[in-house]
């Protein structure tokens, strides 16, 4: 039986700030924004290749928001990953790789190259590269 993650619930405290923030800076694809009914809204957005989502909205978590931290995207290449983010206008990190437990700027080796970024409310995200082939 496979069991596949297809949703990570991301708690924001502006449901249209995040909307735009997940769509047209990271250029997440809007699936759906459904009002279930008063105080539910769910904004479902998925990463261009993802097999899995993220929801933003209204009466779907307790957490508080901003309280997410380490969500991981993985791409084939870093350095475009850094260079279409600052287009979009998103504050990201210089690429880093972690040596002897601490960030640092630069490439590393196969699965050792990053850039950080938050959403408005401060969920935490990574880029990770995959290496070739």
């Amino acid at each position: 039986m496979d069991w596949k993650l297809e949703v990570v619930v991301v708690p924001v405290s502006d449901v249209d700030r995040a909307k735009v923030f997940y769509e047209e800076q990271t250029g997440f694809t809007v699936d759906h924004d459904t009002r279930i009914r008063d105080g539910v809204r769910v904004v479902q957005l998925t990463p261009p290749g993802s097999g899995c989502s993220i929801v933003v909205g209204t009466g779907v978590t307790e957490a508080p928001p901003g309280s997410l931290k380490g969500l991981q995207l993985v791409v084939p290449d870093i350095d475009k990953a850094h260079g279409e983010l600052v287009a979009r206008g998103v504050e990201v990190s210089p690429v880093q790789h972690f040596e002897a437990g601490a960030r640092v700027d630069g490439r590393g080796g196969d699965w050792n190259s990053f850039v950080f970024f938050s959403d408005p409310d401060g969920n935490g995200w990574a880029v990770q590269e995959s290496p070739a082939g």
